[in-house]
């Protein structure tokens, strides 16, 4: 299947609750009772929010309310039903829509043009030719010359409609994974057959963006992109940096700073996801390993109105002057 859909992306807390229970709770029942087609929680790194409270697992006495990400699948109609759910959970998070496009089954090649991020969803244990389907993923997207991957792991979620929370003394195999690459629309779209052929159950999704820069070259000025998923909302931006954890002796991890700095610059929030594998460029595929440092990928997305982006740009353009990607999306801002 090959089919218009919406992403519909939730930012709050790992302690945020209203009276009926954790907010992530009651998310993935909406999501379970709506039979999304798909849903994963991320759980962040560092971030804050709109009360401006900084949230780190760097430091003990921040970690206590983590940041949480949740990200939901399907077509626009299935959306519409979860998000009147949604709206009536009380609770400051942020919540998002996005256009996108979602392929399912058998995939052909397709034409597509300018600058695609590519998402595909599998769950942890699932494996492609003996070895981890994520990890086979990477290793197609690396093999066929995209720029770089992410892989961020969930630690809740659903699939197909059934809600795979973790469990207790569990390495929580069914747990929905989260691939995302961005490269050119043409060499995405020559590689999907091949995607296809690694999963038995193949779920993908296709989203334009826009470069803003790629490893410190400043290439375009964040800047609007049409959106006519849904009249609901307001229209706003938002910024992401894809970076490493681990920089080298004269280049510090990007992330910790970047966060810290658009909280004195008065940004509306934004969180840091730790990836567990990828690669970027000729750097062949890898992740974190115990007592190893790794160079573990770090994805770091501030959503904010048009000109809290244009001020905030400056932070980033600093702080990404000899690496990473930065990307530019238009989203709906629904709370």
């Amino acid at each position: 299947m090959n089919d218009d859909c919406l992403k519909l992306t939730t930012y709050f807390g790992l302690r945020d609750r209203s009276d009926d229970g954790l907010v992530a709770d009651l998310l993935f029942n909406v999501y379970s009772r709506v039979k999304l087609e798909t849903s994963v929680l991320l759980l962040g790194a560092e971030g804050f929010g709109l009360k401006r409270r900084l949230r780190s697992d760097l430091h003990a006495d921040l970690c206590g309310n983590l940041p949480l990400v949740s990200v939901a699948i399907d077509t626009p109609q299935q959306i519409e039903s979860a998000v009147e759910a949604v709206m009536k959970i009380e609770h400051r998070g942020l919540i998002t829509l996005e256009p996108a496009r979602m392929l399912t089954g058998r995939l052909d090649a397709l034409v597509l043009s300018g600058t695609t991020k590519l998402s595909v969803f599998v769950r942890h244990h699932e494996e492609a030719f003996g070895k981890p389907a994520f990890m086979a993923i990477c290793d197609l997207l690396y093999r066929r010359g995209l720029p770089g991957a992410t892989v961020l792991r969930g630690v809740d979620g659903t699939v197909r409609g059934e809600r795979k929370r973790p469990k207790t003394c569990s390495l929580n195999r069914e747990v929905p994974v989260m691939v995302t690459a961005i490269g050119r629309g043409d060499r995405i779209g020559a590689i999907l057959p091949e995607l296809a052929g690694l999963l038995r159950r193949p779920l993908l999704t296709l989203e334009r963006v826009g470069i803003c820069k790629r490893d410190g070259e400043l290439l375009a000025h964040p800047s609007c992109l049409p959106f006519e998923a849904t009249n609901r909302g307001e229209g706003w931006q938002k910024l992401v940096v894809y970076a490493s954890e681990v920089g080298k002796a004269k280049s510090p991890p990007v992330h910790a700073p970047l966060i810290r700095r658009l909280r004195k610059k008065g940004a509306t929030g934004a969180t840091s996801l730790r990836g567990t594998w990828g690669f970027h460029n000729d750097h062949v595929p890898h992740g974190s390993r115990p007592f190893q440092l790794q160079r573990v990928p770090m994805v770091t997305t501030l959503v904010d109105s048009p000109e809290g982006i244009g001020r905030a740009f400056g932070v980033v353009d600093e702080l990404t002057a000899d690496r990473g990607l930065v990307t530019n999306e238009s989203v709906v801002v629904l709370r």
